[in-house]
């Protein structure tokens, strides 16, 4: 659990690091370039003898998913809402790894139907006169595919490693950063018609650029995928809710976002946070019965 832990508290300052500090930047080029540092940090631990190829393939393809679906769309939802919002809508998550473990399991729950129709009314009182409706919910869509990629990329790796035994994570995550630096180059390349790297980038940009890859991407999805190997799917369910509120903190109050919002927006703000945490909550019924 210690690794949920320091990955929660590393990653509360990243949504407004990326909200704040890399504005004007190409939010692709910013995912690729995460992934590249991160794959660059986790080469020298990498081991090609103890997998065979059928199984790199696997972690290969699991990260394009994970992290790079994931990034892809979790990055480009800041085009269209502020830091706190994608910190906000990231909070279904946990309903996602709950949901996708069950259906592994062959079994569901209607309270996620309701779950789902709580987070969407959430998000729909979060709107805010000065977002235009379109883009609230292209954000709050872009959240949940990146939300449903990183949450099957937590249960899966969870069952793959934990079938393995013997493998050491360190020695393993080479190929998914691999994987996700592959699918956001191409990302980057296809959608955004950019090079993957921002030469463009400030010193500034560039020093958040490698906190970002080295220490809260790197280290962090590593330290979090090792941890879900070590708990069970409720409390890994529960520590991927940890972050959202400590993460709306900074993003409100450390980097200034609750600067000029009006008292009606951060009612309206509060009034949804609790419809969509409402919704994990009946979610994670489920898991304790």
């Amino acid at each position: 659990m210690i690794y949920l832990i320091i990955t929660t508290l590393i990653w509360a300052f990243s949504f407004g690091i990326i909200g704040n500090t890399l504005k004007g930047l190409d939010l692709l080029q910013v995912a690729d370039t995460r992934l590249l540092l991160a794959f660059i940090a986790f080469l020298p631990f990498l081991k090609f003898n103890t997998t065979n190829w059928q199984e790199k393939r696997q972690l290969v393809l699991l990260g394009a998913v994970q992290f790079g679906i994931m990034y892809t769309c979790y990055l480009s939802a800041f085009r269209f809402i502020p830091s706190h919002l994608v910190a906000l809508f990231s909070v279904l998550t946990p309903l996602y790894v709950v949901l996708i473990n069950d259906l592994r399991q062959r079994s569901f729950s209607p309270w996620y139907l309701l779950a789902t129709l709580l987070s969407v009314a959430g998000a729909a009182v979060i709107k805010a006169k000065d977002i235009e409706t379109n883009a609230i919910w292209l954000g709050f869509i872009l959240m949940q595919i990146a939300n449903v990629a990183f949450a099957f990329g937590q249960v899966y790796y969870r069952d793959w490693k934990q079938a393995r035994p013997h493998l050491k994570d360190a020695n393993l995550f080479g190929y998914l950063y691999l994987g996700a630096a592959i699918f956001t180059a191409l990302a980057t390349l296809i959608i955004a018609k950019q090079p993957p790297i921002p030469m463009q980038a400030t010193s500034a940009q560039w020093f958040a650029l490698i906190y970002l890859g080295i220490i809260a991407s790197g280290f962090g999805f590593f330290c979090w995928n090792k941890g879900a190997t070590q708990t069970s799917v409720g409390v890994l369910a529960a520590f991927n809710n940890a972050v959202v509120p400590l993460a709306m903190f900074t993003s409100l109050f450390i980097f200034g976002e609750a600067t000029g919002g009006t008292p009606e927006q951060l009612i309206r703000l509060a009034i949804g946070a609790a419809l969509i945490t409402c919704a994990v909550v009946l979610a994670n019924r489920k898991t304790h019965t």
